[in-house]
């Protein structure tokens, strides 16, 4: 072989290395990063005291649910209780399995 081939021979190999490292960069921006959405216009919430109320609305409404009977689908017979009920017919029904 002359110099000239063999020396040709590891520059392509140092093209195609480039090019594959390209391909693999173009195919992670496109499907690994996340997308941009645009600018968020819904309803923020903007200060810490914001964030402390929505907060102890919310413990008030699980509090609530979570100590109160009601159905979640009264055509499936599906009903919300109380926890501690809920945890006494847990435990009878584990009672009773062999």
């Amino acid at each position: 072989m002359s110099e000239s081939s063999s020396k040709s021979a590891p520059l392509v190999s140092i093209f195609a290395i480039f090019a594959l490292l390209a391909v693999f960069a173009l195919l992670v921006y496109f499907f690994y990063l996340p997308r941009s959405t645009g600018k968020f216009v819904g309803d923020g919430v903007h200060t810490d005291e914001q964030r402390v109320k929505n907060l102890a609305e919310l413990h008030a409404k699980e509090a609530a649910q979570a100590s109160s009977y009601a159905w979640v689908d009264q055509n499936a017979g599906v009903v919300q209780l109380p926890l501690d009920r809920a945890m006494e017919l847990t435990i009878e029904a584990y009672a009773k399995k062999p």
